[in-house]
């Protein structure tokens, strides 16, 4: 689900890896200092809403709701990175370790052994098959699309659990961090309790503890006495409140009101940030470009013609420059440059045409259409000026903007015609990736065909990563060849700290395995 949010590097320095650009920046940071707590602010219209609890298997907004599920569950595995977001990878966290089979079909991870969810009951195998059971035949949306084989999660002994896939799935590993698999919940909380007081007050053995929640607009959290990793996590106090957009975000921060926000996309607001000493400014690299998803299963976009129009009306390089001073980069593809597999060009890629848009607007009878978007500062300001292009090629356009379950509705209603979103992941198999936008059958996508699938499904199954790269180069190009959906800006969350706080993904860059990054909770810290 995650729609696309913020924004790519905007140039300038980095301090220590901390900040991007401007003079607000953090100096070096000292040794960890154990206390304190930490307010972080998220943005209502998408990771401050949980409308239906923290359940993983029930959280239908799980996906956008990352941090607080890393904060309660922690995970088996995480995404990481050094601290200029260079040399990513997913690395194991309550697992301790796994492995392929030869033939890509096994996936088996060894738990590490002695972890306790915070009621004291064990995190073994026998826990997360219970989960992955019951994670995958639930609607979250942020579920992965593992091709299991039947009955193929089984447990090996009490610290092994193992999988077995009807075809090879190399992207599996990939899959976790940004997936309710990855968040492993207490059976035994969950039996006592029954899933409408459990999705309020979860239980995990992550860093920290559930102290209150009020769906979509605040929960507390405290420090986790029984945490598997000694001397984490540094915060006594850990607490996610809902906020309206980016600018109370911005006069909270600066009135003391809270001391960290993620998902910063309001270009002016970023500007002033990177010159506000009180702040540090991290923008994280970009995995996701933009795609105007184009529904073809019904009118006007079943015919290839209107959707060549698109194309050709489409001129996101003239956006890049006149709104936002060409701080992106602009992809012809499902990729972004700190990502897997970035390809900027495509070959056949239609191309910014007014006159051949006219031309195709006039031939199928002309265009009338509903574009929609998720309710944020950048979506919003593409949307208008794609308003404005598409009208000079003469397609009449009405503009949405959507909170994120409202545009998820509007999805499975199956009724939608056009969408703003992002179609792409750090690994183009996992998360939001390509598959999400452009796999048939999927919710929300638009398209439905099986040469496409088969280039995804193949470039999945494969561990040789250039012959990946090769098959997602061939699927970028299918979906050129056919007018699928064009691509656009690329770019990633921007996150904001005062001075004093410090954390991996907050202070320092992580690629954003969905669409804001992956902060790592329990190594984050405050100056005493």
């Amino acid at each position: 689900m995650a729609i696309a949010m913020v924004l790519t590097a905007c140039g300038g320095g980095d301090d220590g890896g901390t900040t991007d650009g401007g003079s607000g920046g953090a100096a070096a940071a000292g040794e960890p200092t154990p206390g304190g707590e930490v307010t972080v602010l998220e943005d209502a219209a998408f990771a401050g809403s949980w409308p239906a609890g923290l359940d993983p298997a029930t959280n239908t907004t799980g996906g956008s709701n990352i941090a607080i599920n890393q904060a309660i569950f922690g995970g088996l595995f995480l995404l990481k990175a050094d601290d200029d977001g260079s040399n990513a990878e997913v690395t194991p966290n309550q697992a301790e370790s796994y492995e392929f089979s030869e033939d890509g079909l096994t996936f088996t991870v060894k738990l590490r052994d002695g972890i306790q969810f915070s009621d004291g009951t064990p995190l073994d195998a026998e826990a997360v098959k219970f989960n992955w059971d019951r994670d995958l035949s639930n609607p979250c949306t942020c579920k992965p699309t593992w091709p299991l084989a039947p009955n193929g999660v089984s447990v090996v002994d009490p610290l092994t659990v193992q999988l077995q896939f009807t075809r090879p799935y190399a992207a599996i590993l990939a899959s976790f961090p940004a997936s309710n698999v990855n968040w492993i919940a207490s059976p035994t909380a969950l039996e006592k309790a029954g899933e409408d007081a459990f999705k309020i007050t979860p239980v995990g053995a992550g860093p920290f503890t559930v102290v209150s929640n009020q769906l979509s607009s605040s929960v507390v959290l405290e420090k986790n006495p029984n945490y598997f990793k000694e001397g984490l996590p540094y915060l006594d106090k850990l607490t996610f409140q809902s906020i309206g957009g980016d600018q109370p975000a911005y006069q909270a921060l600066q009135a003391g009101q809270a001391q960290a926000y993620e998902g910063l996309n309001t270009t002016p607001l970023l500007e002033q940030a990177q010159e506000n000493d009180q702040l540090q400014v991290t923008v994280q690299p970009a995995t996701s470009p933009y795609v105007i998803q184009l529904n073809t299963a019904i009118a006007p976009f079943d015919d290839a013609e209107a959707r060549e129009a698109i194309y050709r009306a489409t001129d996101f390089e003239a956006i890049n420059k006149g709104i936002f001073g060409g701080i992106y980069d602009v992809s012809q593809s499902f990729t972004g440059p700190g990502g897997k597999f970035y390809e900027p060009t495509v070959e056949g890629y239609p191309e910014y045409d007014l006159d051949k848009a006219k031309q195709l607007v006039e031939e199928v009878g002309g265009i009338t259409i509903r574009l929609g978007t998720i309710s944020n500062y950048v979506a919003t300001q593409i949307n208008t000026a794609l308003q404005t292009q598409w009208q000079e090629a003469g397609i009449e356009v009405e503009i949405n903007d959507y909170q994120l379950a409202g545009l998820i509705q509007e999805f499975t209603g199956g009724k939608w015609q056009a969408m703003l979103q992002t179609a792409g992941a750090w690994d183009p198999a996992a998360g939001v990736g390509v598959g999400f936008r452009f796999s048939s059958g999927v919710p929300y996508s638009g398209v439905s065909d099986p040469a496409l699938d088969k280039l995804l499904n193949d470039a999945a199954a494969t561990l040789d990563e250039a012959q990946r790269a090769d098959l997602y180069k061939q699927a970028g190009e299918l979906i050129a060849q056919n007018v699928y959906a064009p691509f656009g800006l690329a770019f990633a969350p921007a996150n904001l700290a005062v001075q004093g706080v410090h954390g991996p993904g907050l202070t320092t860059k992580i690629p954003p395995i969905l669409v804001n990054a992956g902060v790592i909770w329990d190594e984050v810290w405050r100056e005493q």
